[in-house]
């Protein structure tokens, strides 16, 4: 397709009506488009009216229309000033939890050399980002999916950020650190309730891995249990179990920590006003 910038991004954006608001459509076509011309994305908005051509543009769109996240289109999302290779057995990394990274780098403040663990890494991107930002911490992380690991370990080792995967399970104990304490132990498992999956967006419920977002609606909490539990015999004396959470469960996620002998729990908004962070310390004489 050959035609001014202005025209393509309308373009792009029909192909996405219906899928997300107006302003999101401009913004992943703006994005998709800069990719796909090998040009910056401020150019759109800059020079709107110069004459751009794109090849095949028409069935590059397709995966567009069909609600396919453009961070897996492209192959990359963008987390913590970081580029992050992404792909359709990763969850993307979301911004709000670039906040509970930038938390975990305030708690680290004083601690010559912290020692932390992120539980569900995902991506790594967690992980990776505390490290890029405390290169004197040791980061350690768990995942449960083998592909996830694979993708994590490609972004480890292409930011040069020095953090040891390991394929283990939250809900099982993580055996794997048996014998090891950490400062800060930090986790954004899978929180969302099965039954807001009719609710959600098909770029996220028919392009992501379930395993990574939903639980039962029976127990939407077990992920955050069975790591705080984990975590009492993991934390070192004044150390800090951090979580991203569910906005509708912060306060029963708080009544469990304290359930759990968590003390010092606080709650933190995110940039949406949304309560999405916690963070305790665990209770011991």
């Amino acid at each position: 397709m050959t035609g001014r910038r202005a025209d393509v991004i309308d373009y792009l954006c029909s192909r996405m009506q219906g899928l997300y608001s107006s302003e999101e459509c401009r913004h992943i076509a703006r994005m998709a488009a800069a990719a796909w011309s090998n040009t910056d994305e401020s150019r759109f908005l800059i020079e709107p009216n110069e004459i751009i051509e794109i090849s095949d543009l028409e069935s590059r769109a397709e995966e567009l229309a069909a609600g396919c996240p453009i961070q897996y289109i492209l192959g990359k999302a963008e987390f913590c000033g970081e580029t992050f290779a992404v792909r359709s057995g990763v969850l993307i990394p979301r911004p709000e939890t670039e906040e509970l990274v930038m938390w975990a780098i305030e708690k680290s403040y004083g601690l010559h050399s912290p020692r932390i663990l992120d539980v569900c890494t995902g991506s790594g991107c967690i992980a990776i980002a505390l490290k890029k930002r405390i290169p004197a911490a040791t980061l350690s992380a768990i995942e449960l999916s083998e592909e996830a690991l694979a993708i994590a370990q490609e972004n480890a080792e292409r930011l040069l950020a020095d953090v040891e995967f390991t394929k283990d399970d939250a809900l099982h104990g993580m055996h794997s650190i048996d014998g090891q304490e950490f400062d800060i132990i930090i986790s954004n498992p899978p929180y969302i309730p099965q039954s807001e999956i009719s609710a959600m967006r098909i770029n996220v419920t028919q392009y992501e891995p379930h395993m990574a977002l939903f639980v039962d609606d029976d127990d939407p909490l077990i992920f955050y249990r069975e790591i705080a539990r984990t975590a009492q015999r993991h934390l070192t004396h004044n150390g800090w179990l951090m979580f991203e959470i569910h906005e509708t469960l912060a306060d029963k996620t708080m009544l469990m920590l304290a359930e759990e002998g968590y003390t010092d729990i606080e709650l933190r908004e995110d940039f949406r006003q949304k309560p999405r962070m916690i963070c305790c310390r665990p209770g011991r004489e």
